[in-house]
């Protein structure tokens, strides 16, 4: 891609669309790294999982107070401190345009 060899920009995107929604590249491009692994139905049965001990709790028949239940753990939602700064374009051209550092 560098040097002008590789595919084209087109299918690398056309690629990355097309990744599963657990995929790693798709969590990293979220920004929130949590999110591997975690696609529409696995955020469905922990809900589930959850009613489901909501509604034991609900129904059961205890002799003091109901146990409190864990809910099941879910990635944490990124920070709105460690949302990265937009980039724009005249950033990307100052930062390879300042030459080597040091």
């Amino acid at each position: 891609m560098i040097a002008g060899d590789g595919p084209a920009p087109s299918l690398v995107l056309l690629l990355i669309e097309a990744l599963p929604e657990e995929a790693l590249t798709r969590a990293i491009a979220a920004g929130n790294e949590g999110l591997h692994g975690w696609d529409a139905s696995r955020f469905l049965l922990a809900d589930i999982y959850d009613a489901i001990n909501l509604n034991t709790r609900a129904t059961g028949n205890w002799k003091k107070s109901p146990p409190t239940i864990p809910h099941w753990p879910r990635p944490k939602p990124r920070q709105a401190r460690e949302q990265a700064k937009r980039v724009t374009v005249a950033d990307l051209h100052a930062r390879f345009t300042a030459g080597p550092r040091g």
